[in-house]
């Protein structure tokens, strides 16, 4: 192969990259969250700063839709860009961290495993976006809603388990 062939930009390989390990996350974080919201979910004791059930799905909608836009502009930088692959090694962390929250804290109706998930996961988006900011501050103001909302679901977690411990 030619050099020229193996430089070309991959927008759509790029774009599934970006994209669906996001998506997959999205999935999985459902499939464990939504069997168990009117049964345990329903039944734990929250705090008064709980917000209503219906909030949830829109914000992470847009937290998803902010992620894989994020991760798709680092995506599209040249491969061999330092930083560029420990940036993404550190996203890709933060998601599965993400993904394991909804299977710790409702899967397995658990919520001081959900604590012990979504601290690191906290750390890592942080790292992340620092990593991301070396590349493209785009990139990395779109993760600041989400380290925003992790933190605040540090606190609705401390205090659900503190509650129902």
């Amino acid at each position: 192969m030619s050099q020229d062939v193996m430089e070309k930009p991959r927008p759509w390989v790029n774009a599934a990259l970006a994209i669906v390990p996001v998506v997959i996350v999205l999935l999985l974080g459902q499939w464990a969250t939504f069997p168990n919201i009117e049964g345990w979910y329903a039944s734990l004791i929250k705090p008064d700063f709980n917000p209503p059930n219906w909030i949830f799905g829109p914000v992470w909608t847009c937290l998803y839709a902010l992620m894989a836009y994020a991760s798709w502009r680092i995506w599209m930088l040249p491969a061999d860009l330092q930083g560029r692959s420990s940036a993404l090694v550190l996203f890709y962390t933060q998601l599965a961290f993400n993904a394991a929250w909804s299977w710790a804290f409702f899967g397995l109706n658990n919520p001081m495993l959900g604590l012990i998930d979504v601290i690191p996961q906290w750390i890592l988006i942080l790292a992340t976006i620092r990593g991301f900011h070396r590349l493209d501050t785009s990139a990395a103001y779109n993760l600041v809603p989400l380290a925003l909302w992790v933190a605040f679901a540090i606190a609705l977690n401390f205090e659900i388990w503190r509650l129902n411990g």
